[in-house]
């Protein structure tokens, strides 16, 4: 099965084809930066992050452009707010972006342009539309006359006469057009400026992506990406100005992903679940935000709650624990009858098929997710019946399955720990959260093991038992006992 990725553009799932073969060009709305980032900045990330990493697992060259919005009404309003100039509240929060993004493990795009480092190119495009008779000027603002572009409303699914019937918009006597819509606007006291054709002003927020798109992109791409939150007005503002410029298709596939909910609820700050990314990972593994993340497939409403991380988090033990006793296993020998049977070497053996086919799928990651459960779930039945003495085939196919799970989950940025430190950090987190020291626990095996050597096996199987409550899990072996958390 080749790609198919939903185009918000047709509503329907589609072959994708790049316009230059091997080559993917695309462009992502990226924040205003006015403020801290919040679940729903961390599921766009995310989402856009595992897309690039598929295509180049995929075998594609991909070009992936991410903008910073650095200024716009809401970074004016902010700055006035707290006495700070635009400039410096945007860099603040550009630079608590990047310190979000890395905690979450989010690769660099091959370019993060800002709006004001292009100024030049949006006055570019706004003057070529001014020439075609698109944009007109009204006491220092420009506009585009949506009436000119037939095709306005299409990437929405909504016709010009209905969004003006149903247009509730400040009675603006400038606009030809209630839905016309600012290109360049003039200034005002205090706010920043840049000259102009026009005169100083600064620009809209729709002709800013439409510039930088342009700039290191070309007229026209193959995916524009962002949240649904922006398929309108911003991306069919997007699409009317830069297609009316360039004569050009703008974007041959939109992607949009889903919103967050909070215990089912939107976030909102006026209803006090507004959660920051910084305060989800304080008390939240990045990785097992990630796999709650991507537990639902990007086009589905994401439901945030305390006990989906929880869940994730379990999951995510359940993984690292299977790498690192693959890791872990005896020695070898070429005798002995191989325990795993055809059909177990077959699940390891078609993973990843079976992986590449749901990500081929509009990149379902929680199909993906499942087979990578299914593998480890074969794996760790493989691992627990080896023999005393295992043959080097089952051990073999042990670690390759092991290695592949490992290689997929990368791409949703799972597993790039390594498996000892990791489960060696959700140990101390876990004996923290149950009250408990390492020198307490070890007492407690200690002294299983003299009740067993007394053949006490009531003592032993309470403390077994005492140890479970706390989801800490004891394992026997010739080598010693060891324990691990449980699920």
């Amino acid at each position: 099965m080749s790609l198919h990725i939903y185009n918000t553009k047709t509503r329907n799932k589609e072959l994708f084809v790049p316009l230059e073969p091997g080559h993917v060009k695309m462009y992502v709305c990226g924040i205003t930066s006015y403020d801290f980032c919040h679940i729903g900045h961390a599921r766009s990330a995310l989402v856009f992050d595992m897309m690039v990493n598929y295509l180049k697992h995929s075998g594609y060259k991909v070009t992936y452009i991410r903008n910073f919005t650095d200024i716009d009404d809401k970074i004016i309003k902010r700055a006035n707010e707290q006495n700070t100039t635009c400039t410096e509240l945007a860099e603040k929060f550009i630079d608590e972006f990047y310190t979000d993004m890395k905690t979450l493990g989010i690769g660099t795009p091959t370019a993060e342009p800002k709006a004001t480092e292009h100024i030049q190119d949006i006055i570019d495009i706004v003057k070529d539309l001014e020439e075609k008779g698109i944009a007109y000027q009204a006491d220092g603002d420009v506009y585009f006359e949506v009436a000119k572009f037939p095709k306005y409303g299409a990437l929405s699914g909504r016709n010009l006469e209905d969004l003006q019937a149903g247009a509730r918009i400040t009675i603006n006597d400038k606009k030809k057009n209630p839905m016309d819509f600012a290109l360049w606007k003039g200034s005002k006291p205090g706010e920043p400026v840049w000259d102009s054709p026009w005169g100083p002003g600064r620009p809209g927020w729709h002709i800013e992506c439409s510039a930088m798109s342009r700039k290191y992109l070309g007229e026209s791409f193959d995916i524009h990406g962002g949240g649904e939150d922006l398929v309108f007005p911003h991306h069919e503002n997007e699409v009317a100005q830069s297609e009316a410029a360039s004569g050009k298709p703008f974007v041959t596939t939109w992607i949009h992903h889903a919103f967050v909910t909070i215990s089912e609820e939107k976030m909102s700050k006026s209803l006090n679940n507004f959660l920051t990314i910084r305060e989800v990972l304080k008390e939240h593994h990045p990785e097992a935000l990630r796999l709650a993340v991507f537990s639902t497939q990007y086009r589905h409403p994401l439901d945030y709650s305390e006990d989906s991380l929880h869940d994730a988090m379990s999951g995510l033990t359940r993984l690292y624990n299977c790498m690192l006793d693959c890791t872990n296993l005896p020695p070898g020998h070429d005798e002995g009858k191989q325990i795993s049977s055809e059909k177990e070497a077959e699940i390891l053996r078609s993973l990843p098929e079976r992986f590449n086919t749901a990500m081929d799928n509009d990149f379902n990651t929680a199909q993906a997710l499942g087979t990578l459960f299914e593998t480890v779930k074969t794996l760790n039945r493989i691992r627990q019946t080896l023999a005393k003495k295992p043959n080097n085939n089952d051990i073999d196919l042990l670690q390759n399955g092991a290695k592949t799970v490992t290689e997929l989950a990368n791409i949703m940025g799972l597993l790039r720990l390594d498996p000892n430190k990791f489960i060696q950090e959700v140990q101390a987190q876990h004996l923290s959260l149950v009250s408990m020291t390492e020198e307490e626990l070890e007492q407690l095996i200690a002294e299983r093991l003299e009740a067993r050597a007394n053949k006490n096996w009531a003592r032993a199987d309470e403390i077994r038992d005492q140890l479970l409550e706390k989801r800490i899990e004891l394992k026997d072996s010739p080598e010693g006992t060891t324990w691990k958390v449980t699920a």
